[in-house]
C-alpha cells in the first residue's frame, strides 16, 4: 500500500473541482494547477496549494508534462490525478508520472496504450471474447485495400482514427466512390487531433444506441456498475446522458457488464474506466472503445448506484480495495445529466465567449450542479465549451425528466449564449420522453435547435427579472429593458418563478 497525503490535480474547471472535493473527503490535500487565464477559477481557490503552469493555450500549460511533474515535485504531492481530457489518456503521461516516483491515479500505461490504439483494442477484445463491430484489425493506408474491405462488408462503413475518439477522424462512407476522399480527410483530421494519421474501417451500424458500462478494478479484479445511455449526440459529442437505459433489461445489463469486465481484465486494468458499446435494436451489442479515465457523465452512475467513483479512484491508486455494494448492480431510481455548454444551437452550435455576468443555479430536491465557473469568470475559446453539468435524480425516469425540466427553468445564465433552451426542449420532447432514441436522433430532429418566439421572449423575461433582482440588491438599475409586451410577459414569468 502506498501512503498518499497530497494529490496534484492535472486539470482545470469542474473536473478539477470535483477531484479536489473528493481529495478533501478522503482526508487528502489537493494541489491545483492553472494557466494564466484560470487564475481566478473556483478550482484554484478550492485547493490547498496552487501552481501557475503557463499561459492560456493548453499546449503551453495543461499539456506540458514537464511542468506538471515539476509542480508535483515542488509541492510535495505523492500522486497525480489527470481528470479527463488533456493528458488523461496519454500513456506517455502515466509513464512520466511513474518515472518521477509518483503515483498515477489511473490505469497502468500499458492498459492506456492497449486501449488507446483502437485497432490493437479490437484485436484484444476479440481474443477476450468481447463482441466487436466487423471491420479491420489494423490501420489501412492503401485506398484500394480500403475499397475492397468496404465492398466485402457492405455499405455504409465508417473510417475511424486508430489513435483517438470523440468524433475526430471519423467519416461515414455510403458508396465506393466516397472511400478515397473519406480516407484522406479522416487521416488528416486524425493527425491534427492525435498526432497519428492511422485510420481503419469498420461496419457502420445504423441507428444503434450508445450504451456504456462503468468499470472499477483493483488488485483483486474488475467489477461493473451498470450502464449509461449516451445516445443523444451531435457530431459524436454527447449532450445528455442518463442511467439506467430504457433499452437495457437486467439480463442484458449483466451480459454487457460481463463483457466490459472481460475487456478490463484483458489489459490488466486498474481504477475507473468505461467500456462503450453500440447496442442494436435486436439486443446485440458491439465493443466500441474503452475510455481509460473518469468520464464526464460519471455523476449519473454515482447517483443511481451510490458509489463515489472519484474517491474510489483515489483509494485504488493507494492499493486499497474498492468499496462496492455486494451482488449484481441494481439501479436505484433514475439520473439524467445535461451538459450546459457555451454554444448557440440556433446558430449551428457556434461557440459563445464572454464574461459570465449573472448566474442563478438550480437547487432543490435531487438537483446537482457541477461547474468550474462562477460570476465574473471569462468563458474563452481556449478550452472546452462545457460550462457546467446539471444532474438530477428521481425515483423513476418520469420524475427525473420532470425534475430536469424544472431545474432548467430555474437556471439563468447571462453574458454568454448557452444550449439551455435546447436541453429544455429536448427533455420535453414526446419522442425523447418515450425513450425512442439512437445516435442519429438529433440528425432527424434539427427542430430542437430552434426556439419558438414565445420561448425566446420568456427566456429574455427571466433574464431581465433576474438582472432586476440583482440590480435591486446592489441598488443598480436593471441591465436589460424590454418593451411593453415583453414587460407584461416578464411580470407573469417573474411571479411564477418567484423572482419579484
Amino acid at each position: 500500500m502506498s501512503k498518499v497525503t497530497r494529490v496534484l490535480v492535472a486539470n482545470r474547471g469542474e473536473i478539477a473541482l470535483r477531484i479536489i472535493r473528493a481529495c478533501h473527503e478522503e482526508g487528502l490535500e489537493a494541489v491545483a494547477v492553472y494557466s494564466a487565464a484560470d487564475r481566478l477559477s473556483p478550482h484554484v481557490r478550492a485547493a490547498d496549494l496552487a501552481v501557475e503552469i503557463g499561459p492560456a493555450a493548453p499546449s503551453e500549460s495543461y499539456l506540458r508534462i514537464d511542468r506538471l511533474i515539476e509542480a508535483a515535485r515542488r509541492t510535495g504531492a505523492e500522486a497525480v490525478h489527470p481528470g479527463y481530457g488533456f493528458l488523461a489518456e496519454r500513456a506517455a503521461f502515466a509513464e512520466a508520472v511513474d518515472q518521477a516516483g509518483l503515483i498515477f491515479v489511473g490505469p497502468p500505461a500499458a492498459a492506456i496504450r492497449a486501449m488507446g490504439d483502437k485497432t490493437e483494442a479490437r484485436r484484444r477484445m476479440r481474443a477476450a471474447g468481447v463482441p466487436v463491430v466487423p471491420g479491420a484489425d489494423a490501420p489501412i493506408t492503401d485506398p484500394g485495400e480500403a475499397r475492397a474491405l468496404a465492398d466485402s462488408m457492405g455499405y455504409p462503413v465508417m473510417v475511424k482514427a486508430a489513435a483517438g475518439g470523440g468524433g475526430k477522424g471519423m467519416r461515414v462512407v455510403h458508396a465506393q466512390a466516397e472511400v478515397d476522399a473519406a480516407l484522406a480527410t479522416a487521416a488528416s483530421e486524425a493527425l491534427k487531433a492525435f498526432g497519428d494519421a492511422s485510420v481503419y474501417l469498420e461496419k457502420f451500424i445504423e441507428r444503434p444506441r450508445h450504451v456504456e458500462i462503468q468499470i472499477l478494478a483493483d488488485a483483486s479484479g474488475a467489477a461493473h456498475l451498470g450502464e449509461r445511455e449516451c445516445s443523444v449526440q451531435r457530431r459524436h459529442q454527447k449532450l445528455l446522458e442518463e442511467a439506467p437505459s430504457t433499452a437495457v433489461s437486467p439480463e442484458l445489463r449483466e451480459r454487457m457488464g460481463s463483457a466490459a469486465v472481460a475487456a478490463a481484465e484483458a489489459v490488466g486494468y486498474r481504477g475507473a474506466g468505461t467500456c462503450e458499446f453500440l447496442l442494436a435494436a435486436d439486443g446485440s451489442f458491439y465493443f466500441l472503445e474503452m475510455n481509460t479515465r473518469i468520464q464526464v457523465e460519471h455523476p449519473v452512475t454515482e447517483l443511481v448506484y451510490g458509489v463515489d467513483l472519484v474517491r474510489e479512484q483515489l483509494r485504488i491508486a493507494q492499493g486499497l480495495a474498492m468499496r462496492l455494494p455486494s451482488g449484481p448492480p441494481v439501479p436505484n431510481g433514475w439520473s439524467i445529466e445535461c451538459r450546459i455548454t457555451s454554444e448557440d444551437p440556433a446558430n449551428g452550435f457556434l461557440p459563445s465567449t464572454g464574461r459570465l455576468e449573472y448566474l442563478r443555479v438550480p437547487a432543490g430536491p435531487g438537483v446537482r450542479w457541477d461547474s468550474g465557473f462562477e460570476v465574473g469568470n471569462e468563458v474563452t475559446l481556449h478550452y472546452d465549451s462545457m460550462v457546467a453539468k446539471l444532474i438530477v435524480w428521481g425515483a423513476d425516469r418520469e420524475e427525473a425528466l420532470n425534475r430536469m425540466a424544472r431545474a432548467l427553468d430555474e437556471l439563468v445564465v447571462v453574458g454568454i449564449a448557452t444550449n439551455q433552451g435546447f436541453q429544455r426542449r429536448l427533455v420535453a420532447d414526446p419522442e425523447f420522453r418515450r425513450g425512442a432514441i439512437d445516435i442519429q436522433f438529433l440528425d432527424r430532429r434539427p427542430d430542437l435547435a430552434f426556439a419558438p418566439p414565445d420561448e425566446d421572449l420568456c427566456l429574455a423575461a427571466a433574464i431581465a427579472a433576474a438582472l432586476a433582482e440583482e440590480g435591486a440588491r446592489h441598488q443598480r438599475k436593471p441591465a436589460v429593458a424590454l418593451g411593453a409586451d415583453g414587460e407584461s410577459t416578464w411580470l407573469r414569468r417573474a411571479r411564477h418563478e418567484g423572482l419579484r
